[in-house]
């Protein structure tokens, strides 16, 4: 139990999510006492004790639940008659979610991009610039993020992409930017964003749905042209209002 933060501290760089659970309170003769705390795991494993018998095993199905809702839950269990337990008594449990920072990966190292890894990496991102060009400036000293040297395809096909990445599309061309999204346009992911003008956005709808590149549902699920629509003009601006859509979808899917 001594190293119960340790884990927790584990559960946010593994893969796979879990559910600190922390018994907050208690009347009664009660096996749970307050303080006692429990890891589960999203394959059922636990790490601790909130007082085990059937208030664990139910609190072990209740935080599952937690898991798949993705909020977090005080659930007040009444022993006696919410359980059968001749014990007695109430135990409060408060469960809190716990999973590894969504992570972003940028398509481009430009002045946008940058900025915008710069931006989200303060914002519990976790962050990937991804570009090719070697004479780029390194990467800002007390910035998070992470550079990814090599050419946009060969690290579509290395990355492990799953329904907690963001992918944002900002490369130095538009040939680049259409390649990159025919690449990730069919990955299960919470987001992918594309920049550019209204006329190249329908330009590359209407060649990619002739090509049968993507499907008509997986292009109308790309953010693009990309970001919240406001007056954006210079570099930072246009990467603020790419960062309020990443914080607007991420928290969007969190609320359910």
């Amino acid at each position: 139990m001594n190293n119960i933060w340790v884990k927790i501290g584990n559960c946010t760089r593994e893969p796979g999510s879990a559910v600190l659970c922390i018994v907050t309170g208690n009347s009664g003769s009660v096996p749970g006492k307050t303080g006692a705390k429990m890891i589960v795991y999203g394959d059922g494993r636990i790490e601790g004790t909130v007082g085990g018998g059937g208030l664990e095993k139910r609190a072990i199905g209740d935080a599952l639940d937690c898991i798949r809702e993705r909020m977090p839950r005080a659930i007040t269990y009444h022993l006696q008659k919410d359980l059968g337990m001749t014990c007695g008594g109430t135990v409060t449990i408060y469960m809190e979610p716990v999973s590894k920072p969504p992570r972003l990966y940028i398509f481009g190292a430009g002045h946008i991009g940058r900025i915008l890894a710069r931006y989200a990496s303060d914002l519990d991102f976790d962050t990937f610039v991804v570009d090719w060009r070697t004479d780029l400036p390194a990467t800002d000293r007390n910035s998070a993020y992470q550079m990814i040297c090599k050419p946009y395809l060969d690290a579509v096909n290395e990355i492990s992409f799953d329904r907690d990445c963001y992918l944002v599309i900002v490369t130095p061309n538009h040939e680049m930017d259409e390649e990159v999204l025919a690449a990730v346009g069919k990955k299960d992911v919470a987001y992918i964003g594309l920049i550019g003008s209204k006329r190249k956005i329908e330009k590359l709808r209407s060649e990619f749905l002739e090509k049968n590149t993507l499907t008509k549902a997986e292009i109308d699920r790309v953010d693009m042209p990309i970001g919240i629509k406001f007056n954006a003009i210079t570099p930072a601006e246009i990467a603020v209002s790419i960062l309020a859509k990443l914080i607007d979808v991420k928290n969007n899917r969190a609320a359910g």
